[in-house]
């Protein structure tokens, strides 16, 4: 079984890509919704990122993560997001390896980790391919401002903690343009899941 690992910057249209495999019959696992869930009441991760960031504390139930709180804090702090990575990430690691075993018992051929981080953190190496969706720095910009509760200003704090997209395509396997429409952006992945799937593994 061959396991892609699909990443993007914000607003490159890398969630609309995921569902597109989905459609395909190719099972994805969300990484960004698995650390949701670790931090939602009575998740997994909740009680080490209260003990590291207690302020964080929802003020109506003390078991609870005010994410609003927790935000702020490693929005503006580098040192900050990676303590708090540090308690999240091995859960979404263990929750990508349970996906990968039961797809395989699946006797299924393909699987995708949608991984915001891919290469940030290392998970590129955990992955037999590498797929990076990508568009025009214009087309990305005006995707974001249009989302609700959005600015320049933090759309220029997220650009800056995740590595730039020039880097990312030079690190991928293989690319896949979202800059026209979602027609041309389903043939791209169908052309490319079909040469995962002819492509021996590495």
């Amino acid at each position: 079984m061959k396991v892609i690992g699909l990443t993007g910057s914000i607003g490159m249209g890398k969630s609309t890509t995921a569902n597109m495999f989905t459609r395909l019959g190719v099972p994805v696992h969300d990484s960004d919704q698995e650390a949701r869930d670790v931090l939602a009441l009575g998740g997994a991760a909740v009680g080490a990122v209260l003990q590291e960031f207690p302020s964080c504390s929802d003020k109506k139930n003390q078991n609870q993560i005010d994410r609003a709180a927790l935000r702020q804090i490693v929005f503006d702090d580098a040192d900050a997001r990676k303590r708090l990575e540090g308690i999240i990430h091995p859960f979404v690691w263990k929750a990508q390896k349970d996906f990968i075993k039961a797809a395989r018992n699946n006797g299924l051929d393909c699987v995708v980790l949608d991984i915001p981080l891919l290469f940030e953190t290392g998970a590129n190496l955990r992955v037999d391919f590498t797929l990076v969706v990508s568009a025009p720095f214009h087309e990305q910009k005006r995707r974001v401002l249009a989302r609700p509760n959005m600015s320049e200003e933090i759309f220029n704090k997220v650009l800056a903690t995740q590595m730039p997209d020039q880097e990312k395509r030079r690190l991928a396997d293989f690319v896949i343009n979202t800059g026209l429409n979602k027609a041309d952006t389903f043939d791209q992945v169908k052309t490319t899941l079909k040469q995962i799937r002819n492509t021996p593994k590495p």
